[in-house]
């Protein structure tokens, strides 16, 4: 579909950003349905890792090197609750804010304990064992992970585009497995999505932020409670929409501010708009 109103020409608007480089794609079952910018340019995803690091994590209990709903974190605490953002960690640091299912607390560190405990497992590094078990099976040749398990990988937008039509049509995971992990984990817990706002509740599933009733929220108006995905402060963004069953990526430099918090929304609406929902 071409024109002013198809998806290619609504994700022209990231040229409109202030970013040096954006790169966005629409992704359905089968492929992309659109793109544009360079597909090959190398982001820094920031939080977007969380998502791929959370695979990881899912994969290694499928695999039976460890289970969600054994000891993990502060005392109390389980690898589900890591995932959940529900373990009571600070944002950063080793500090403990509240006891382990109460809140939802969003936590850097309690997801960098995740990749220690599943290079513990499986007896190699976190980068090695995420490739292997992820990067590798997908074709995702360009990305690496250079930083933390927390926000430390680094790509392009093919790549990315690989990864959203993993969670659109999931073949390293059963399909129950990732539906569970897209669905809420510990109901009704109140929170903050950082740089957005606080909700209660603040629904997360394992890994995944779930869009539910929140609002306003960085992804659309459009977007059903359903959707679940995941932004970071580099300004990357990737939701997945399983009523349209379709995502959306979108890949940029410039840092997550206020500017993104009307950006992203409505290109999320628009793309949404184009193809019917």
């Amino acid at each position: 579909m071409t024109g002013a109103g198809s998806p290619e020409a609504i994700l022209e608007r990231i040229d409109g950003w202030g970013a040096e480089h954006a790169s966005a794609a629409v992704i359905g079952p089968t492929g992309i349905l659109a793109a544009h910018g360079d597909p090959r340019h190398r982001y820094p995803w920031a939080s977007v890792t969380k998502l791929v690091t959370a695979l990881t994590v899912l994969i290694g209990a499928e695999r039976g090197l460890l289970a969600l709903d054994e000891p993990a974190g502060p005392p109390g605490a389980t690898i589900r609750h890591l995932l959940a953002h529900a373990a009571g960690l600070a944002f950063e640091g080793d500090a403990i804010l509240a006891r382990p299912g109460s809140h939802r607390i969003y936590s850097n560190p309690g997801f960098d304990a995740l990749g220690a405990l599943v290079a513990d497992r499986a007896g190699v590094p976190f980068a090695v064992a995420l490739g292997e078990w992820v990067l590798e099976p997908l074709g995702m040749s360009g990305t690496t992970l250079v930083e933390r398990p927390s926000q430390g990988l680094h790509g392009p937008l093919d790549d990315l585009v690989a990864f959203a039509r993993e969670l659109l049509r999931p073949t390293l995971l059963p399909a129950k497995t990732l539906a569970t992990a897209t669905r809420v984990a510990f109901p009704g817990l109140p929170g903050v999505v950082p740089g957005v706002g606080r909700f209660d509740p603040c629904d997360w599933g394992l890994g995944f932020e779930l869009h539910d009733a929140k609002a306003p929220h960085w992804m659309g108006g459009r977007n059903s409670p359903e959707a679940y995905g995941h932004f970071g402060g580099a300004g990357t963004f990737l939701w997945v929409d399983p009523v349209a069953d379709v995502a959306l990526v979108v890949l940029t430099d410039r840092e997550f501010g206020p500017w993104s918090l009307e950006a992203w929304p409505a290109l999320s609406d628009a793309v949404l708009a184009t193809l019917g929902w």
